[in-house]
């Protein structure tokens, strides 16, 4: 039976809204290294493996909208579906100080087997999504961790990835910037995208209004989190839409 590599909730709304969560899942599949990649439990369970909370979050927005959202079902160490498929981080075999054993000798043929039964699915799936209306509007969720190793703590609860976009992010950055007990991010943590990510492809190159909004861990670690912060950003993403006209 063929792994399904991605969950699509809700195929039937007819939103404009399109929300997607990449790094959804830390799950390996039996048929990468026996379903182990080498790692312990506590490894796979931190952000190495997938965006913690970004999932539940997800999933409460896309039904505090009325969107149907789009979640990996694979880790990021099996193969990261928000890199483009020439980059060289495309299967780490480092990260932030973990070695992935299964993925440090990987032969070029895994690795296409995974290009091909796990990232091409999912991106296949996410453009028909965006694809079924001209407006689509893409609401991309990711999760940080709020310090990297030997790095300095992140002060931000929430950051909004704009590079290239067509003017959603930095308005949803003013509006958010209005909220008092709200520490928000420019291009924070990370500086925009990369080429041939999940935003590059299908809502930069195709003219598809966009946002990615990265939320700290330990601000959505439980189910309660997750939905109050759905509930804060739907209305917001809704008035921002408005304003902007787009």
């Amino acid at each position: 039976m063929t792994y399904q590599a991605f969950e699509i909730h809700e195929e039937s709304r007819a939103s404009r809204w399109l929300i997607t969560c990449d790094h959804a899942s830390n799950a390996v599949p039996g048929c990468v290294n026996g379903g182990d990649l080498g790692l312990p439990s506590a490894e796979m369970s931190r952000h190495i493996a997938y965006d913690l909370g970004a999932a539940g979050v997800s999933l409460a927005l896309a039904d505090l909208l009325g969107a149907p959202a789009i979640l990996s079902r694979f880790s990021r160490l099996v193969i990261d579906p928000n890199r483009g498929q020439d980059d060289p981080t495309l299967i780490m075999k480092l990260y932030d100080g973990t070695i992935v054993p299964a993925n440090r000798h990987i032969t070029p043929e895994e690795e296409m087997r995974r290009l091909n039964t796990y990232w091409r699915p999912y991106h296949d799936a996410y453009e028909a999504l965006a694809a079924r209306r001209d407006d689509t509007v893409i609401v991309a969720i990711h999760s940080f961790s709020p310090k990297l190793q030997g790095r300095h703590p992140r002060p931000w609860q929430i950051g909004i990835l704009h590079a290239g976009d067509t003017g959603f992010g930095p308005a949803l950055i003013e509006r958010l910037g209005r909220e008092p007990d709200l520490c928000v991010g420019d291009n924070e943590p990370y500086a925009g995208h990369l080429p041939g990510d999940a935003i590059d492809q299908h809502a930069l190159r195709k003219g598809r209004p966009n946002v990615l909004i990265e939320l700290r861990h330990d601000v959505i670690e439980t189910d309660d989190q997750q939905h109050a912060w759905a509930r804060r950003l739907a209305p917001i993403l809704g008035e921002v839409l408005a304003e902007t006209g787009l």
